[in-house]
């Protein structure tokens, strides 16, 4: 099930439907394109706090998943705990992934 999300997020990542980083999530988040908001669970807690914040302010839903490295990895940037998807098919996928693998 965990290869579904990175499958998901690798196949918005080459349709160029993610927007990585903090600044760069918050300017898109202010625009309303962001549809759903992935932190990486070894984020650190005072940027989790605050991407959570914003999300909330912006009434943005946000999962917490996975690690830097493999999210990264999977997008192909380098070092990002925070990640924007811009479709909202893909944000539905990806966010009932994640509720289906927290609920277990």
């Amino acid at each position: 099930m965990r290869d579904k999300v990175l499958n998901y997020l690798g196949l918005a990542a080459r349709g160029r439907l993610v927007v990585t980083g903090y600044n760069t999530c918050v300017f898109t988040m202010a625009k309303n394109k962001v549809k759903y908001l992935i932190l990486a669970e070894d984020l650190a807690e005072n940027s989790k706090k605050k991407m959570i914040s914003e999300a909330n302010k912006k009434g943005v839903p946000y999962g917490i998943y996975g690690t830097k490295e493999s999210l990264s990895h999977i997008t192909g940037k380098e070092d990002s705990g925070i990640f924007g998807v811009t479709d909202i098919n893909l944000a539905k996928a990806i966010s009932n992934e994640i509720e289906n693998i927290q609920s277990r």
